[in-house]
């Protein structure tokens, strides 16, 4: 019966429809004239009616039952509809119509219906393909993000809906989907992805290269989703394309650089997406890989920890198809902006990770762009290709690499290379690398390396490569400890105040412990004579400026007990660098070190107790011609340094009496004129020495050099400086005490009388400290001719002197006996 009822309506019955498709026929016929109605209200009747037709059918019907009705008798009069000149009709039967349609609500709904379109009509909507996509690819630049984003999904419905018919068409819809991918609402940008994913993989495979760059882009996203989104569709390509084993140097790429993304949902899809796209080729290319297959080698001895190691068809996918992604990828760990460099350079380590040892036939490269961007000034660029480094050093033999490595920085020492060195060093296994620790060693100790930079990055870089020696190879280097210790000296003696000096102390406590000796002390003992050789090989060229002046100091200032046994090697290297010819800047420098030394003696230049035989050297050869008066301002501070060290000499509890009386033999007359100095502090230091002179000189000095000695020291009474003035008091007294017996008080009774006089004066002082000072001398004195001191003081009382100090000393002489 209903099969007339449709030839009535002038649509031949099809055979092979369902009964479902029947009766959907004969209710569409009954409906459809009302479409065709004069009147406004009568269509719109008609549409209303269709309307709840459809939806009264539809969740009960098979929807393949919807496709052939549909595409021959409602999708032609609902198309006349669109164009209805009443805008409800148009509300009913929506879909889009030239021109555009100004209510976005509208435009939207017409997308929608267009959807509903495709997923009714589905292969069926073949003839009408290039109509729905021309909709399409002006729908995907709408304005409204809602009517993009439903495009979008429609765009994907359509390709799913025709697969057979789809690939012609699907370029067409490539241009929108890239204008919308990047579109401001984040939704829509998914949609997008998504739906270029499903386009590409129904249509022509070719359009991948249209949207590489594209999808790359949104890798940067600031939204997760979207990041998300194209790991998942470059995960679904690689598993799905008809034409992927063509792309997979192109899309391998970029799903691996989701295996550094920030947030840990991406990363996980990456990596399961990435082990199925490995386990799928592995079973396709099953022949091919037998061998490795039956006989997997293990995993590196030094695999890195907390790494897992990828399945075999992950790993092979990486090596056969390295050499085409490496070029472009060291374009862009160099690319001017930040982010594609941060991205490269984390997508490096992931490669190397998978490649293994078939990077050895790519490690030029791959080194060369380590190199540049270990210099960048972005830290996670860094970061990155440090980790890419130490993957180097496990899976690349120390002999491929160091070839490479150690002639490049023969070549140009620089920050970055020393850090490649320090990286590849950390990633190497110790077994590996011992052969080659000595050649390390000697290469980064010899002087166009570790003095090539005075920077703190080179320095740091340099020390970082000692300190993964250090780590990596322990008892190994033993045979390199001289080497290494220079190193480390050269960077403690180049950061000056920096911390760096702190940490290269820490290097020489753990070198010490890996050549099993108690302390860097005793490491410095071990080594003394041979580094201080090669310090001072140069020594007669040497300026203030010569970097193994500071390693001299260096090595001389933390070596301890350890320097009392390499005098033969110092004080020669003194003697001649402090000449007065040499730089003055220098000798200045040397003789603040020689202080310093001296005044702890006996924990350095004396603890083997033979600084005595280099005595007559140090007073004869360094400090007799340094304290020879010259002209200017650096002369005078030359002498105030040799004072300086005479005074840490003679004070230090090193020398006998015997020596010091050699010393004040040689020196008394170059540290009387001293006392004349411009500088107070020189000028207190020589009273200060003049005073450990006479204390120990006994009756052995001669008289006529004796009595020279007490108008220098009066003079001083006259400085402007208090403290000068009464240590010359303190020295007067020492000087006064060394005039004993009958015979040496009459040779000096006429010099002792001018000096009680003179001494008087002073009693007037406006400082009472120098009168006290004074009166101390004068009752020290007045033992050896009290009577004359008791005239002199008497007439200085009838000179108005001051009363009360020629009073205490006139008690004071009163119980001294006279003299005879």
């Amino acid at each position: 019966m209903a099969a007339p009822a449709v030839a009535e309506a002038g649509v031949p019955a099809e055979a092979a429809e369902s009964a479902e498709a029947v009766e959907l026929s004969r209710t569409l016929s009954r409906l459809l004239p009302g479409l065709e109605a004069d009147s406004k209200p009568g269509r719109r009747r008609a549409l209303e009616a269709l309307r709840r037709a459809l939806e009264e059918a539809g969740p009960a019907a098979d929807p393949a039952a919807f496709q052939g009705p549909w595409a021959r008798l409602l999708l032609p009069r609902l198309l006349r509809c669109l164009a209805d000149p009443a805008e409800g009709c148009r509300a009913l039967a929506p879909a889009r119509r030239p021109p555009p349609e100004a209510c976005e609500e509208l435009r939207l709904a017409l997308v929608q219906l267009l959807g509903l379109a495709v997923g009714l009509g589905g292969s069926a909507l073949a003839p009408h393909l290039d109509d729905a996509v021309r909709v399409l690819c002006c729908t995907l630049l709408d304005p409204f993000a809602a009517v993009r984003r439903e495009s979008c999904q429609c765009a994907a419905a359509l390709a799913r809906a025709t697969p057979d018919h789809f690939h012609m068409q699907s370029e067409s819809l490539i241009g929108p989907l890239m204008q919308t991918i990047s579109h401001q609402h984040w939704k829509v940008r998914v949609a997008a992805i998504e739906a270029t994913g499903t386009v590409i993989q129904f249509g022509n495979g070719k359009s991948v290269d249209d949207v590489l760059s594209h999808f790359a882009q949104r890798l940067f996203d600031d939204v997760p989703q979207v990041r998300q989104a194209v790991t998942s569709v470059v995960g679904g390509w690689l598993l799905e394309l008809r034409d992927r084993y063509s792309f997979f140097h192109k899309l391998i790429p970029l799903l691996l650089s989701s295996f550094e993304d920030e947030m840990p949902g991406v990363r996980e899809l990456a990596t399961s997406l990435w082990e199925k796209v490995g386990l799928q080729w592995q079973r396709e290319n099953e022949d091919d890989l037998k061998d490795k297959l039956d006989f997997a080698s293990p995993p590196p001895a030094h695999y890195p920890l907390h790494e897992s190691r990828p399945v075999l068809g992950c790993r092979e996918l990486v090596s056969r198809n390295l050499s085409k992604v490496l070029p472009a990828l060291c374009r862009d760990i160099s690319d001017w902006v930040v982010a594609t460099r941060v991205k490269a350079a984390q997508l490096l380590p992931v490669l190397l990770l998978h490649a293994e040892d078939h990077v050895t036939q790519h490690l030029e490269v791959v080194l060369r762009t380590l190199l540049q961007a270990c210099a960048d000034e972005e830290a996670a660029v860094v970061n990155s290709c440090t980790r890419s480094a130490k993957l180097i050093g496990t899976f690349v033999s120390p002999e491929v690499f160091l070839r490479l490595m150690l002639a490049t920085l023969k070549k140009s020492p620089s920050p970055s290379s020393l850090l490649v060195l320090a990286s590849t060093i950390q990633g190497c296994p110790r077994e590996a690398l011992q052969p080659h620790v000595k050649v390390i060693a000697t290469e980064l100790a010899q002087p166009r390396v570790c003095q090539a930079s005075e920077n703190d990055l080179y320095l740091e870089h340099l020390l970082l490569c000692v300190q993964a020696l250090i780590s990596v190879c322990r008892e190994d280097c033993g045979g390199c400890g001289l080497q290494l210790l220079l190193v480390l000296v050269t960077v403690t003696a180049a950061s000056g105040a920096t911390g760096l000096g702190d940490k290269a102390g820490e290097a020489v406590a753990a070198l010490a412990a890996v050549e099993s000796v108690s302390g860097s002390q005793d490491l410095y003992r071990k080594h003394m004579g041979p580094l201080l050789e090669r310090l001072t090989a140069s020594h007669g060229d040497w300026t203030v400026h010569s970097p193994e002046l500071t390693q001299f100091n260096v090595v001389v200032s933390q070596s301890g007990p350890a320097l009392g046994e390499a005098l033969q090697h110092v004080v020669p290297t003194l003697r001649t660098c402090l000449q007065p010819a040499r730089d003055p800047q220098m000798r200045l420098k040397l003789f603040s070190l020689l202080s310093k030394l001296l005044l702890r003696a006996k924990d350095t230049m004396d603890s083997q107790g033979q600084f005595h035989s280099y005595l007559e050297t140090v007073t004869k050869d360094i400090l007799v011609p340094n304290l020879q008066w010259h002209a200017g301002r650096t002369a005078a501070a030359i002498r105030t340094a040799a004072v300086s060290c005479l005074w840490a000499l003679t004070s230090s509890e090193v020398l006998s009496a015997k020596q010091i009386q050699d010393v004040q033999e040689t020196l008394m007359p170059h540290i009387l004129t001293t006392l004349e100095e411009d500088s107070q502090m020189t000028r207190l230091i020589s009273c200060r020495i003049i005073n450990i002179f006479l204390k120990t000189s006994d009756d052995v000095l001669d008289p006529d050099k004796f009595i020279k000695i007490y108008p220098e020291l009066l003079k001083r009474l006259d400085d402007v400086s208090n403290d000068v003035r009464i240590a010359a008091a303190s020295t007067l007294i020492t000087w006064l005490k060394c005039i004993k017996g009958a015979n040496g008080k009459s040779y000096y009774q006429s010099s002792i009388q001018y000096l009680y006089k003179e001494l008087l004066v002073y009693l007037d002082d406006p400082e009472t400290a120098v009168q006290d000072a004074v009166l101390e001398v004068l009752k020290e004195g007045s033992a050896l001719f009290p009577d004359i001191l008791v005239r002199e003081t008497e007439a200085a009382l009838h000179k108005h002197r001051s009363a009360a100090y020629c009073e205490q000393l006139l008690q004071h002489l009163q119980a001294v006996p006279a003299t005879h």
